[in-house]
Formats: C-alpha cells, sequence, structure tokens
C-alpha cells in the first residue's frame, strides 16, 4: 500500500511550483481571487520576501502541495494521505473531503491568525528522543516552552516564549549528542500559547462541511486515521497541539503502508528513515 504525504511550513522556497501555474490557469486564478495577490508571483519571485513570512508562506505551500498532489492523484491511486501541520489540509482535498477553494479559505485565514501570535519562537533539537527534551524541560523549569513537534525518534522541536527558549536551548544543547537550531518562525506554533488563536479558527471551522473521504487519512494532531466528524475540531487543536508525526507513521505503517510518496521536497521522507519499525 502507499501513502501520500504533503509537508507544511518550512518547505518555502522561491521558485517552487514555476512549472505548475500555467498547468493549471483556472486554480490559479481561483487562488488569486481568494487570496487578493497574485500566488504564482509570490512563488516563482517573491519580489518583496514575503516567503519567510507565516502570512503568506502557507497558503503558498498549501497551494503548490494541492497542484503537485493534482498530478501525483492523477497517475497513482493512494491507500492513505497524511500532513504534516498544515499539510494536513492538502490531505483533506486529496481526500475529497475538502474543496480546494474552502481548503485554501481557511488555510489563508490560518495564516493570518498564526501571524498574530509573536514573542515566541521554535527551535530543532537533534539527537534527543523526547523522553530527554521533556526531561530537560521539566527539570530546568520551564513552564512557557513545550514540545511542539515528534518528527522523529531523536529529531523534535520546542516551541514556547522567546526568553524561555533560550534558557532551554542551552540546557537542553548541553547533553550528549545533541544539537539545537533555532527556527525561522514567528511564534510559538503548537503549544498552548496559541489557544487564543485557535479559538478563533475554531469559530472559523464550524461552518464547514467535512465530506466523508474516499481515502483514508491519518491525522498529525492524534496519529489515528481522521474520523470526519471530528475534523473541524482536530484542525483547531492542530494550532495548539504537538505535532505526532511519529505516531502517524507508526499507524500508516501498521497498516500496511509500505510506499511514501512526498510531494515539494523530501522533508518528512527524511523523518521516515529515522523512525525504527515498531
Amino acid at each position: 500500500m502507499h501513502c501520500l504525504l504533503f509537508p507544511g511550513q518550512g518547505v518555502q522556497r522561491r521558485g517552487m511550483g514555476a512549472d505548475l501555474f500555467g498547468l493549471f490557469p483556472q486554480e490559479t486564478a481561483t487562488a488569486d481571487q481568494i487570496l487578493g495577490w497574485s500566488i504564482e508571483e509570490l512563488c516563482v519571485r517573491d519580489p518583496h520576501r514575503r516567503l519567510r513570512d507565516t502570512r503568506y508562506a502557507q497558503p503558498a505551500v498549501f497551494f503548490v502541495n494541492a497542484l503537485l498532489a493534482r498530478q501525483l492523484t492523477a497517475e497513482r491511486r493512494y491507500d492513505y494521505f497524511a500532513g504534516h501541520s498544515l499539510g494536513e489540509y492538502n490531505a483533506l482535498v486529496a481526500a475529497g473531503m475538502l474543496d480546494l477553494g474552502t481548503a485554501l479559505r481557511l488555510v489563508d485565514r490560518r495564516a493570518a491568525l498564526m501571524a498574530e501570535v509573536t514573542g515566541g519562537g521554535m527551535s530543532a533539537v537533534q539527537g534527543l528522543p523526547v523522553s530527554f527534551v521533556r526531561r530537560a524541560l521539566t527539570e530546568t523549569g520551564l513552564p512557557r516552552v513545550f514540545v511542539a513537534n515528534l518528527n522523529a525518534d531523536t529529531q523534535n522541536t520546542i516551541a514556547g516564549d522567546r526568553a524561555e527558549l533560550a534558557v532551554a536551548a542551552k540546557a537542553i544543547g548541553a547533553l550528549p549528542g545533541a544539537r539545537v537550531v533555532p527556527l525561522n518562525v514567528s511564534g510559538p506554533f503548537h503549544t498552548p500559547l496559541m489557544e487564543p488563536a485557535a479559538e478563533r479558527l475554531r469559530a472559523e471551522l464550524a461552518d464547514c462541511h467535512f465530506a466523508a473521504p474516499h481515502t483514508p487519512v491519518v491525522s498529525s494532531v492524534t496519529g489515528d486515521v481522521l474520523d470526519p466528524a471530528q475534523a473541524a475540531d482536530l484542525l483547531a487543536r492542530q494550532l495548539w497541539a504537538p505535532v505526532e508525526w511519529v505516531r502517524a507513521v507508526t499507524t500508516l505503517r501498521a497498516a500496511g503502508v509500505t510506499g511514501f510518496d512526498e510531494v515539494n521536497g523530501k522533508t518528512l521522507s527524511a523523518f521516515l528513515t529515522r523512525i525504527a519499525e515498531r
């Protein structure tokens, strides 16, 4: 069985999707109308250097992911879809739970709400299992720093208050084998500090209809197959809950998935090689 994976924010780069927009003129025109700016100009040329801005990066990544998925799903049938954080919106579109326009509107709103939460940051922690990271945070006494992404067995992300994050990075970086790398994001994503934004997004999601999927989607919030009745709640929780990518991959493998394809880079494919069979 095969699964198509969708990465989230962080894979954006100038030039992405350059060969796609001309192949999907109607979808591109609709995206421009929804967003109020040119998606092709942003992705291909980024003249105002906005791809580093959450407000613009999320719609850009989502839309390029979606066009790439159109190509891949026309060539191959997939048994599962899964997305990392923002990429979960792509998984829902690919599975028929949301249409492209509705999902893009939600992503645009999500990006705006997340961009409003400032004063925090994120850092990648490499070389340590998550239990060691959590113990270090507890022992250091940092109540506003949290594990945000569980990407692989020894690849995690912490996020939170910027001042406390600096202390956490120093403490964790002193552990044998650890490497802490600051990430270029503006907020404490996937932590309880994002709950006010999550509740505002929840109000937007309340009016959305999620259709029954033709292909199962594995949630990056729970690591389990997503029930359409829970979709709105999970997408809201996604802003403050950690990304359970290891659990999601474990669920997919247990279901019999042996082949993984990824759109828009190889970020998630690299994580796969660092998640042990369970």
